[in-house]
């Protein structure tokens, strides 16, 4: 009775190919987790600290783990159907109480449900969620159905660390949300080596990867509007939210315009196991830096708007100091050296000049520690549009063989 249920349920999902795009259920579902992103900046602005850029980071994590869980779903299965849509309604939802818990996941704020408890709660539905969708959409395929065993094992040990910190206060709940993420990140991981994961479409994947960038990117200019929205739009506020859209269109530049059609090709040409670990180390790994970055950058942003902004605290001579210049400087050169590791891992060539670039950042923060903070923001935007121009006119021939080689 239970196998003929289960193949009842089976016959609702709908599996894809080589030809498969992302559906408009997941560009959906992706949304919720453009406000969870907003949370992490929001986390961390109200707590510009090196703890509190922990926790930002920590949630962080445990986002991308869970949005990562439902690309590699969606491409084993259509997701707009069946079962599978359910299932990323189920999950959307959960991803949006955790959303709203984010800002205070860390306190014990008096009255109502604990925000802890609804974050580790949201979470474990959804990563319970996709695992048993997941098992549905694996078929007869034993080496799947085995893979996915194996992976629940860390996934457990995850859930029991996720639980077990939020009824934990202050660094203890911290340390346990740290450590199921590394039983999580390095579970799967080496889970991940008996070769049972399946990459049906490297289109999908290439594609899906590309749209949480750009909502990461997207999410960058937003927290800058937010930043300045509150006060009066005068000619400096100004020109920090255009020197902001100028370093977020870097961010853009720098990945659509040669490092994903790149990388999409070379993913579409590997077979079988080599794809999946293609797509494990490139994709589910190597994009978290990315958006990391990206994050954290999006806080050193909005915090620059906000002394330029609000004259009652800060006078436009003022630094920006201590973690919130960090995560601006840092955070672009994380972006820089995720895309060397990632192009690494691709080609297996080293990016020269994105690495000195991202060296350069680091090494002009404790420059930009004694800058007025607009002029921070403008160094970081001055030398990444000056390695876009220089990229562009350097990689032109290549730019223009990517465009037009389908056409």
């Amino acid at each position: 009775m239970p196998s003929r249920r289960l193949s009842t349920w089976q016959q609702h999902v709908h599996g894809t190919d080589e030809a498969h795009r992302v559906t408009t259920l997941e560009l959906f579902f992706d949304l919720v987790f453009v406000y969870g992103f907003t949370q992490v900046t929001a986390l961390m602005a109200h707590r510009p600290t090196w703890t509190g850029g922990l926790e930002g980071l920590i949630v962080l994590a445990l986002l991308w783990f869970a949005w990562t869980a439902y690309a590699w779903l969606g491409n084993q299965a259509k997701a707009d159907e069946g079962v599978l849509r359910i299932a990323l309604v189920v999950a959307m939802t959960a991803v949006f109480v955790v959303a709203l818990a984010v800002p205070t996941a860390f306190d014990d704020p008096p009255g109502g449900v604990p925000p802890a408890a609804l974050l580790a709660g949201g979470f474990v539905v959804t990563r319970a969620v996709h695992l048993t969708v997941y098992f549905l959409a694996a078929g007869d395929d034993e080496g799947l159905r085995r893979q996915l065993v194996l992976t629940s094992w860390p996934i457990a040990g995850w859930a029991a660390l996720l639980v077990a910190g939020a009824v934990a206060h202050d660094g203890l709940r911290l340390l346990l949300w740290f450590l199921a993420l590394a039983v999580d990140y390095t579970g799967v991981f080496v889970s991940s080596r008996a070769g049972g994961w399946r990459l049906n479409s490297a289109a999908h994947f290439a594609e899906r990867h590309g749209l949480i960038v750009l909502i990461a990117i997207g999410e960058s200019i937003v927290a800058t509007g937010v930043g300045a929205g509150r006060f009066s739009l005068t000619p400096v506020v100004l020109l920090a939210v255009l020197l902001g859209v100028a370093v977020s269109v870097s961010l853009w530049w720098s990945y659509f315009d040669v490092t994903a059609p790149v990388a999409e090709r070379v993913l579409s040409r590997a077979r079988g196991e080599a794809r999946a670990q293609l797509a494990r180390d490139s994709f589910t790994y190597l994009h978290f830096p990315m958006v990391v970055g990206i994050v954290f950058l999006a806080l050193g942003m909005k915090m620059v708007v906000g002394y330029v902004s609000d004259s009652t605290d800060h006078d436009l001579t003022d630094p920006l100091t201590g973690m919130p210049l960090v995560a601006l400087y840092a955070g672009t050169a994380l972006y820089l050296l995720a895309h060397i590791a990632f192009r690494l891992r691709n080609l297996h060539r080293v990016n020269p000049q994105r690495l000195a670039v991202a060296l350069l950042l680091l090494v002009l923060v404790p420059v930009a520690w004694h800058l007025p903070a607009l002029a921070s923001l403008a160094v970081v935007a001055a030398v990444m549009a000056g390695l876009i121009a220089y990229e562009s006119r350097r990689s032109g021939g290549v730019r223009d063989e990517l465009r037009h080689a389908d056409g």
